[in-house]
């Protein structure tokens, strides 16, 4: 069977709101996955569509925007795993060029998370969860991954401040990154100023700095089969290695709270099929919907072990330079929190870093990466490792 590799990577600029519908807001992202495989749209022969329809007022998007994007007759498919819906398409992607159906596959993920009230969003959010037995009692995703610190913090010492460092690294390069929604400056002094925004409670121990946001935003990858990816691209980017993983969706159901089973299942499976392991990896993108996620990331995906994440995010070793740079467009936390377009627009990062194309955040002779994305509270895991 023939191998696979990503020919175009893009995204649109995340926004808290975009002013236009959410057709044009995916053609953002997909123009400019166009432009950088070197493409048209008469090139795509099927389309995989990915995002959380309980934001979308938009019934069946796919069909949409396979119109819009002029992708018609191609079929196209929608996928959903709340917010790894990106990986979880990808992966779709894969298995379609991989066995031999398609040659040339587009990724589209697209949130409008500004077409209904924050109190409906939150409410929908809270339905992610089991809505017979939790979501009535007022869970949140807050409160869910405050549970997931609280834990950690028992059992390692973590403090609230090696989490706020998280959230300072991701400042340092979200000012860089002119894709992102948030681009100023965060200091650790900001989480312990009671004037300062940052330092409000949230769900206790997460503060407003500990929590990234809604965004508007689009993102669009482009597989190829490996005779197509030679003969469009220059530089293709290789799927190397694919897993996923899922959860009890009831918090009861679980027996790991100080880091999330379906990232250590995603990661050990991907590693396995890329035949590499955590120290192989020059560059990584996990999932920092808290800052307690990104630090479960770092010890989840092995590059540090249990309890031993503070010390990587304290001694810098997840920022350029050091020995395993994470989030180094600024994350979640910087850009914003599109849904459906997150595993995109992490994927994105990565493409770009083994291409050689990521400007003032590029890792040096970065050979192999890992994008790391959840959905929900643990309930979906998806790890991709990629090589240039």
């Amino acid at each position: 069977m023939n191998d696979v590799a990503i020919i175009g990577a893009g995204q649109s600029t995340f926004v808290r709101f975009y002013p236009g519908s959410v057709r044009e807001l995916a053609f953002e992202g997909f123009s400019d996955a166009l432009g950088h495989a070197g493409i048209t749209a008469a090139d795509i022969d099927a389309s995989v569509v990915c995002s959380a329809p309980e934001y979308d007022l938009q019934r069946s998007p796919a069909g949409v925007f396979a119109e819009y994007l002029g992708l018609n007759p191609g079929p196209t498919f929608y996928v959903e795993t709340l917010c790894s819906s990106g990986s979880t398409g990808l992966k779709l992607a894969y298995s379609l060029v991989k066995s031999g159906l398609h040659d040339v596959v587009a990724v589209v993920g697209f949130q409008k998370m500004s077409e209904i009230s924050s109190a409906e969003t939150q409410e929908r959010m809270g339905r992610g969860a089991d809505i017979q037995w939790e979501s009535p009692f007022g869970t949140m995703m807050p409160a869910y991954y405050a549970m997931y610190a609280r834990a950690h913090m028992q059992a390692y010492g973590t403090k609230p401040e090696d989490l706020a460092a998280i959230r300072v690294k991701a400042s340092t390069y979200g000012q860089l990154n002119d894709r992102a929604v948030y681009r100023k400056a965060v200091t650790a002094e900001m989480f312990t100023d009671t004037e300062n925004m940052m330092s409000g409670s949230v769900a206790s121990p997460l503060r407003v700095g500990d929590c990234c946001a809604n965004a508007d935003g689009s993102s669009c990858i482009i597989v190829a089969s490996a005779e197509k990816a030679r003969s469009l691209c220059d530089k293709p980017v290789w799927i190397r290695g694919i897993g996923s993983a899922s959860a009890p969706v009831n918090l009861a159901g679980r027996d790991l709270f100080n880091g999330l089973a379906v990232a250590r299942q995603a990661g050990a499976q991907a590693y396995q099929m890329a035949g590499v392991g955590p120290k192989d990896i020059d560059v990584a993108e996990v999932h920092d919907c808290f800052t307690i996620a990104e630090m479960m990331a770092y010890e989840d995906l092995g590059f540090a072990g249990p309890g031993e994440g503070r010390d990587l995010i304290n001694g810098k070793e997840t920022y350029l330079g050091g020995s395993i740079p994470v989030n180094v467009d600024g994350g979640l936390l910087s850009k914003g929190h599109p849904i459906g377009a997150t595993g995109g627009s992490q994927i994105r990062t990565i493409v770009l870093q083994l291409r050689g194309e990521a400007g003032e955040i590029q890792v040096p002779d970065a050979a192999v990466g890992l994008v790391h994305n959840i959905g929900g509270v643990g309930l979906y895991g998806n790890v991709t490792i990629l090589s240039r």
